[in-house]
This record gives structure tokens, sequence and C-alpha cells, in this order.
């Protein structure tokens, strides 16, 4: 699954139940995914910024997957995948914007 990310130059944000699945994920990480607390290592700061940091993008990715979900587009479209990405891009910044105001 990363090397076909890594081929197509993409990566991707991830919860917790990832960690580990990168194959580099020192070198050059694909899936991006929070750091685990454990016993032995408490989480600094840093690592809790972090932590915070990738929840927001995700969250903000999630809760425009479930706008596309409830209002049914993807079920409708025939189109070239493409074209469909232009669409849904476009249809998820409406969602975003109408979300602001």
């Amino acid at each position: 699954m990363t090397g076909y990310l890594r081929e197509a130059g993409l990566g991707a944000l991830a919860d917790l139940g990832f960690v580990g699945l990168d194959d580099e994920p020192d070198g050059n990480p694909v899936i991006i995914t929070g750091r685990k607390a454990t016993r032995s290592h408490r989480p600094t700061a840093a690592e809790k910024e972090a932590n915070r940091l990738v929840s927001r993008e995700r969250a903000a990715a999630e809760h425009g997957l479930a706008n596309l979900r409830t209002w049914r587009i993807l079920t409708k479209l025939r189109m070239n995948a493409r074209h469909a990405t232009t669409l849904l891009r476009a249809v998820l910044v409406l969602a975003k914007t109408e979300v602001q105001r």
C-alpha cells in the first residue's frame, strides 16, 4: 500500500491504529500518524502538539468526506477520475466555506 502512495507522490494522515504501517518512517514517511504513549514513555509537549496537529487535519478531511456521503454525490458520479477529483475538491471548498459562515 505504501509503495503505491510513494509512486504517486502522495501521503496520508492516519490514526494511531496505523502506526508501523509505513516501511520508511524515518527517511521519507508516506503515512503520518501521531505518537503513542506507553507506561514507560509519556509524550512530551512537542509530541502532544504534533498529535493535535495531525488530529486537526484528519478531522477536517473526515468531515468533508462525511458531507459527501450525506449528500450522496459519489453514488451519482459518472465521469473520468481526473475530472471527479477536481469536482470533489470544488465541492469540499464550497462545503467548508458554508460551514465557516
